[in-house]
């Protein structure tokens, strides 16, 4: 280029990178207080918030070669997309979460759908801890753990609400029919 020409460094303005916050809902408590917690920090950030939703057919890839087909794997996205929209209205309302968001339903693995919605090491992933047993770890792996893992960017990890503990012990009581101690209000 010549010295009169109007390269990239002369009269171009180039937009700046917008940085993204990515966090994944579910529909679980943990999920909203991770979600909550992202936006915070894209506002901080000045990033945009991508939400992902990661949905899978029903009997795995399987699905979309059994009965149904191609329009029960629609059926299932759409679910998914309603769930999205559901999870994003409940926990921002009309108002919105006051950033940039762009909600995805990604048909992956919970972990997978994260770790391929980061654009780069600038980004932030965040995910919820979640309240794990020993039962749990056996029968599902660990979404956060997959992401700290494999994620090329900075992780944080959201640990569960402390309301949370106190809901499911109140569960755990009515689940198993214990009488409420009326000295336990009082506390």
């Amino acid at each position: 280029m010549g010295a009169g020409d109007n390269g990239p460094d002369e009269g171009w303005t180039v937009d700046a990178v917008r940085h993204r916050v990515v966090v994944g809902v579910s529909g679980s408590s943990g999920s909203v207080t991770a979600l909550h917690r992202a936006a915070a920090e894209a506002r901080v950030r000045g990033a945009e918030l991508w939400v992902v939703l990661a949905w899978r057919a029903p009997g795995g890839d399987i699905g979309s070669r059994g009965p149904g087909g191609v329009p029960m794997l629609a059926a299932v996205k759409a679910a998914a997309v309603e769930r999205l929209r559901l999870a994003l209205d409940a926990a921002f309302g009309p108002a919105g979460p006051g950033v940039t968001l762009a909600g995805h339903a990604v048909r992956a693995t919970a972990g997978a759908a994260l770790v391929d919605a980061v654009s780069g090491p600038e980004d932030l992933l965040v995910v919820g801890t979640g309240t794990r047993g020993a039962v749990r770890r056996l029968l599902r792996p660990s979404v956060a753990r997959h992401c700290l893992a494999h994620a090329p960017c900075p992780v944080l990890t959201v640990p569960p609400s402390p309301l949370q503990a106190e809901l499911d012990a109140v569960h755990r009581r009515n689940v198993w029919r214990f009488p409420l101690d009326a000295r336990e209000l009082a506390e």
